[in-house]
């Protein structure tokens, strides 16, 4: 079974926790802080692995995690990383967020990796708190938790040279006949179920790669037959080869071309502005004079400017000189465009930088939840077991202004409030006696 389209939920490795040791020994009985940091949580990779030509290794198995990052340790001892959970895919697969719609990565060269998911930042010890006024903290971090989201991968073979056609138009026949796939050929329509890559030799070391597509029809953008599936497949081809089957005549093989145009056009218009180069197929099944005869007439009736060659994939008449006519487009094409600068041939993406600082607060039933990455993270890293911890929280949500916009939005004293994971009762005046009390735990697994 052939799969090009899968969903995964991926969810990096929490950061580890932040020790928050003191320093002991025979003559130091009061050496100070000396907790080390906790380890990075581990990240999610992709990376294309060119013995692949398929996701089908995710057809099952559709939730990865990375491991989380160990604790820090006494004599400021930093925790081991956490292991990354990396995910082979085909090269020419696009890994894309479900919740942002961003594209993440391109990995359209074998050896071509991305983080989609990346691990949380490590806690930190209590030796990072020390200070003249304090000079024995017990306050630690503990880890951020790791990006946790849907991705889907999107396989997009990888051909210079792409043979379109209507089903049973023969283009089985020539990849088999220019290149070394074996691809199931037989004589009724859609012969052809799932996308074939062949490799064709030029001689002096020039390879080119082919790619067979199912035969379109009509409504195939919109996805009849499958056609969505297919035509994204077309996407990295540089150049096409639209077969026609000439034994059907001159009419016949004129609306054949206009249809599967068409449908080119309304998929993608930079589709169907590919350079193309027209093979009248099957034309050892015609006489002589039939042949010039159709030759003639959809010289006159095709664009002006698209090459039309007549070859016999069976045969491997004009064959050859297909392949080179195609080889010749593709070196002018690539001659013509403009070579990319101050990325050495890589795609880089740019994810948004830093937290977002907003925040809202929403009221469900009795409970007036905090939303905002930069809080929900916060509060994720503070040791709710430590009272100094604890109070240090409740100053800095005051700072930022939550205590405030919880009484705007009508919360009073008692009522619960849910931040990330977890859950506290709302006190409006920080005090010595007052603070959050945590009252559900975590999720850190």
């Amino acid at each position: 079974m052939f799969l090009d389209e899968v969903e995964l939920t991926v969810t990096a490795g929490w950061g580890g926790a932040g020790s928050a040791s003191m320093h002991r020994e025979k003559f130091a009985p009061r050496g100070g802080p000396d907790g080390g940091d906790g380890g990075r949580g581990g990240d999610v990779l992709v990376v294309a692995d060119s013995s692949l030509n398929s996701l089908q290794r995710y057809q099952l198995a559709r939730t990865f995690k990375a491991a989380a990052g160990g604790a820090g340790g006494p004599s400021r001892r930093h925790g081991a990383d956490g292991q990354s959970n990396v995910l082979s895919v085909p090269p020419g697969t696009l890994a894309w967020d479900m919740g942002t719609g961003q594209l993440l990565a391109d990995l359209d060269r074998p050896g071509a990796s991305a983080v989609v998911a990346k691990g949380g930042r490590g806690g930190r010890g209590n030796v990072h708190f020390a200070s003249p006024t304090h000079q024995a903290p017990r306050r630690r971090e503990l880890g951020e938790p790791g990006a946790s989201l849907t991705v889907r991968l999107e396989l997009r073979m990888i051909a210079e040279i792409g043979l379109v056609g209507l089903p049973n138009a023969g283009k089985s026949t020539l990849l088999a006949r220019l290149t070394g796939a074996r691809p199931k050929i037989a004589a009724y329509p859609f012969t052809t179920l799932t996308p074939n890559l062949g490799v064709a030799e030029l001689g002096l070391g020039t390879v080119r790669t082919l790619a067979d597509v199912p035969g379109l029809i009509a409504g195939a953008h919109q996805g009849a037959g499958l056609g969505l599936t297919f035509l994204k497949h077309l996407a990295r081809t540089r150049v096409l080869v639209h077969l026609l089957d000439a034994s059907r005549g001159p009419e016949a093989c004129l609306t054949a071309f206009r249809e599967v145009t068409t449908e080119l056009e309304l998929h993608s218009p930079e589709l169907s502005a590919k350079p193309t180069i027209v093979a009248l197929n099957k034309v050892d099944l015609l006489g002589a004079g039939e042949e010039v005869r159709l030759l003639s007439s959809l010289t006159e009736s095709l664009p002006s400017g698209v090459p039309l060659l007549a070859i016999s994939a069976l045969s491997g008449s004009g064959c050859g000189e297909l392949l080179a006519q195609a080889d010749a487009l593709l070196r002018s094409e690539s001659s013509s465009s403009s070579p990319k600068s101050g990325t050495g041939g890589f795609r880089l993406y740019q994810g948004p930088r830093g937290l977002s600082r907003e925040f809202s607060v929403v009221r469900v039933g009795d409970t007036y939840r905090v939303a905002g990455e930069s809080l929900e993270r916060l509060v994720a890293v503070t040791d709710l077991d430590d009272e100094t911890s604890v109070a240090r929280l409740q100053r800095q949500l005051a700072r930022i202004g939550v205590e405030t916009a919880l009484e705007q939005a009508g919360a009073r004293e008692g009522d619960e409030v849910q931040i990330g994971a977890e859950a506290f009762t709302f006190y409006p005046e920080v005090s010595p006696d007052r603070s959050p009390i945590r009252s559900s735990g975590d999720d850190r697994a």
